[in-house]
């Protein structure tokens, strides 16, 4: 019984806090836009295409001819969504577009700052100092020349073993 009391307690506890988890949007893949994919045309070069869209984020390995450019945005307390454009070259010009998902409005990307949900009315750089320290080197014991720290080249006198 009285592992029972002890336990009890440290289950109910664990389980609260278990429900406090903070999400975070996480949007994977190239981000396409209806703008961007209005702008591409049959008969565009390779080149012309990554300037419009930038690299794809897939190439099918046994077909040099195809791109793909796949978005997905899972929405910390909401859903999916979810874009795809795939693009068919014959030889280095663009022959056929192919659309997958809604290109109706632009898909809003929320900045992530910080490490957990924003507080209201409180400032992070304000808690920041302006400027870093400046480090002094460290002196070798017994030694009379520094050691080196990172970005910075070691004294030409030989250290003292």
């Amino acid at each position: 019984m009285q592992k029972l009391i002890k336990t009890l307690p440290l289950v109910i506890a664990l389980t609260v806090v278990g429900g406090c988890v903070y999400k975070r949007d996480l949007p994977q893949g190239n981000y396409v836009t209806e703008g961007m994919v209005q702008q591409l045309q049959p008969g565009m070069s390779r080149a012309q295409v990554v300037d419009v869209m930038g690299r794809p984020l897939l190439e099918a390995p046994f077909n040099a001819n195809q791109w793909d450019y796949v978005f997905r945005l899972d929405e910390a307390y909401g859903g999916v969504q979810q874009r795809r454009v795939t693009l068919t070259f014959d030889g280095e010009r663009l022959v056929n577009v192919q659309r997958e998902g809604d290109f109706s409005e632009d898909i809003e990307l929320r900045p992530q700052n910080g490490v957990g949900p924003a507080i209201e009315g409180a400032d992070p750089m304000g808690e920041l100092p302006a400027t870093q320290p400046e480090a002094a080197p460290e002196a070798a014991p017994d030694a009379g020349g520094t050691l080196p720290r990172g970005g910075e080249p070691a004294t030409t006198e030989p250290l003292a073993q």
